[in-house]
């Protein structure tokens, strides 16, 4: 078996041909003989004369191979205790009537459509039924605001929205519809029509002559064949945090993109056609786009589409009943899911409880993966637990520990090396190169890989300023980090969760290492906050593991030692508070950048994704006792 040091030298040794021969894993209507053109985007644009169709190779190809009858998609909702399969085929089928419907209201290749849905069925027919005619989806997170999904609407300018009539939180329905009525007021676009899935729990009122009823819409539509189009149409736009000003339209081309997942199925997931893979993600993020939909069904696996939280709904057993009943191969989920699992049973007492023979390995991405909770799921599973680097922009891992290979030694804290495409460096402000385990801005040589962003939606100024000008022929992640002297990369955080404790430069990332390794920790976070003397001190938040009896007091006497005995007394980490919960996105992203905001006393807006406001407002009063001190 090649090793992925081999693999990536193969890859440096001639690009061209790599992808060249990567690009073979798809099926194509005209096969590229063009691997790379930075005539169009310093970025690079890749196959530029290949011709394809995405859902073309993510459905009807494994029919025509036979195989459709296979479970392509399994609906599995903790909301609603129900389930649903879909082959192959009755994907296909599903798929091409929706394209049918879409036709008959006119969309066409290149026409953007709108999708603001929950983790539905239908929401996966959209994405795809877009794909076969050519047109671009923007999907929205289920639940955003009226303000951002107008801001997207007024970006994107789509010809239909494609909507359900709710969603479905615990404890609560969240009015999807109404949500859209008022997004649409604020818009200045406003689309022809929106095609609204009636959902039991909450039907809407729909509004005559603008809103279709889903089922009226597909009941008489033809089935449409894939249409083809070049491999630099845009396939999806996926819009970045932040709505002031011109939202960041993430642009990602139908070929390239293809060919990075076919690659990243076999390489770095290593599941096979016909296993179940697992991405407990959310459609609305990337790593829906990739390994919920395209990634999973390009390779020919089943994949799962949950609708559920991985603790309460209803316990936090949840994931591990699912992996037993559907057989799946390959989890990926966000260290968070796992820190929230671990919290509510610490002793792995429901992974204990179920047959999990079928997992092989769990991936963890979307955050930092502190090394205490890689080391728990890993001693409960007894699987390989793979922490991975990758961002929406990328579009799928950067760095990896490619179960594809050879295994390659694990570093605690590190997602291990670059795969093939990322020649990944460490630069000062100046852009030099820096050495190993010196700390600076985490950055990729040009051109990136396939399955990069070649630009944002109409907005290439943008796409420059805000990742390729700060450091000239590069593309500027945006986190900071370090190599080793093996060329391992630590990933410490976003370059803004640096900290400067007089004159000395710490990395949020290891303080919060330090802290999650204590036994009593279930999660953690750490921030700077203005010092008259140290120009910025750290203060720690922790939440604890269930069954915890040690008192709080007791508890921030000792992460204050420990931070003191394993980062050193330069850390200047004094304040250490114990709280009920972070306040975090609902993909589970801890809000470390409002909660600076709040204990610097700056203005800051409640992000539109926060899971739960009560967090913030608990974080927002200790700061506030912290920093009146």
């Amino acid at each position: 078996m090649m090793t992925q040091r081999q693999a990536f030298a193969r890859w440096q040794e001639d690009p061209s041909v790599f992808w060249l021969d990567a690009a073979a894993a798809i099926s194509w209507l005209r096969a590229p003989s063009i691997a790379c053109d930075t005539t169009q985007s310093p970025s690079g644009r890749w196959f530029v004369d290949g011709q394809l169709n995405a859902c073309y190779n993510a459905v009807d190809r494994h029919i025509e191979a036979d195989r459709g009858e296979q479970a392509a998609l399994i609906h599995v909702s903790a909301m609603t205790g129900s389930e649903r399969h879909h082959s192959y085929r009755e994907l296909r089928d599903e798929v091409a009537k929706l394209a049918g419907a879409l036709q008959k209201l006119g969309v066409t290749a290149g026409d953007r459509v709108v999708i603001y849905m929950p983790m539905v069925s239908e929401a996966v027919f959209a994405m795809l039924a877009c794909a076969r005619l050519g047109a671009i989806h923007s999907v929205v997170f289920g639940g955003f605001a009226a303000p951002e999904l107008a801001a997207r609407i007024d970006d994107a300018q789509p010809r239909l929205i494609l909507a359900a009539s709710c969603g479905l939180e615990p404890g609560r329905i969240v009015d999807y519809h109404a949500l859209l009525v008022r997004a649409l007021q604020l818009a200045k676009h406003q689309p022809q029509h929106c095609i609204v899935l009636q959902r039991d729990q909450s039907p809407a009122r729909l509004r005559p002559g603008v809103d279709l009823d889903w089922q009226d819409a597909v009941r008489d539509a033809p089935q449409v064949p894939p249409v083809p189009v070049a491999a630099t149409a845009p396939l999806y736009i996926l819009y970045t945090s932040g709505t002031t000003g011109k939202p960041k339209g993430v642009v990602r081309d139908t070929g390239s993109y293809l060919v990075a997942l076919a690659w990243s199925m076999q390489h770095i997931y290593a599941t096979a056609a016909g296993e179940t893979f697992w991405a407990a993600s959310d459609i609305g993020w990337v790593v829906g786009h990739s390994y919920i939909v395209y990634g999973p069904l390009v390779q020919g696996c089943t994949t799962l589409l949950y609708e559920g939280k991985p603790v309460g709904t209803p316990d936090a057993g949840a994931y591990w009943r699912i992996i037993e009943r559907y057989r799946v191969a390959t989890l990926f989920t966000a260290p968070t899911a796992i820190r929230a699992i671990k919290r509510e049973d610490p002793r792995g007492q429901h992974m204990q409880a179920n047959k999990l023979q079928s997992l092989r390995a769990l991936f963890l991405a979307g955050e930092r993966a502190d090394p205490d909770t890689v080391r728990w799921a890993s001693e409960a599973l007894g699987v390989p637990v793979i922490d991975h680097w990758w961002q929406t922009e990328t579009g799928w891992p950067m760095v990896a520990n490619g179960l594809g290979f050879e295994a390659l030694p694990i570093k605690a804290g590190s997602p291990t090396l670059p795969v093939p495409g990322f020649d990944i460096a460490v630069l000062d402000a100046e852009s030099r190169v820096l050495g190993a385990h010196q700390q600076g801005s985490l950055a990729v040589r040009l051109p990136l890989p396939p399955g990069c962003l070649p630009t944002l939606w109409n907005n290439d100024e943008g796409f420059r300023s805000a990742y390729l000008r700060e450091h000239p022929g590069y593309y500027s992640t945006g986190d900071g980090g370090y190599l080793d002297e093996d060329g391992y990369v630590f990933v410490m955080g976003r370059i803004d969760d640096v900290i400067n404790v007089a004159g000395h430069r710490l990395s949020t990332g290891e303080l919060e290492q330090a802290l999650a390794g204590h036994p009593a920790v279930a999660e953690c976070a750490v921030i700077g906050i203005a010092d008259e003397l140290k120009g910025t001190v750290p203060i720690g938040l922790v939440v604890l593991k269930a069954g915890v009896t040690v008192s709080p007091q007791d508890i921030s006497r000792e992460l204050v030692a420990r931070v003191r005995d394993e980062v050193g007394p330069v850390a200047s980490f004094q304040r250490c508070h114990v709280v009920a919960r972070l306040p975090k996105t609902r993909s589970g992203k801890v809000l470390r950048a409002t909660m600076r905001a709040i204990a610097d006393e700056r203005p800051y807006d409640v992000p539109a994704t926060i899971e739960d406001p009560a967090a913030l407002e608990e974080i927002r009063q200790v700061l506030s006792r912290t920093v009146s001190r």
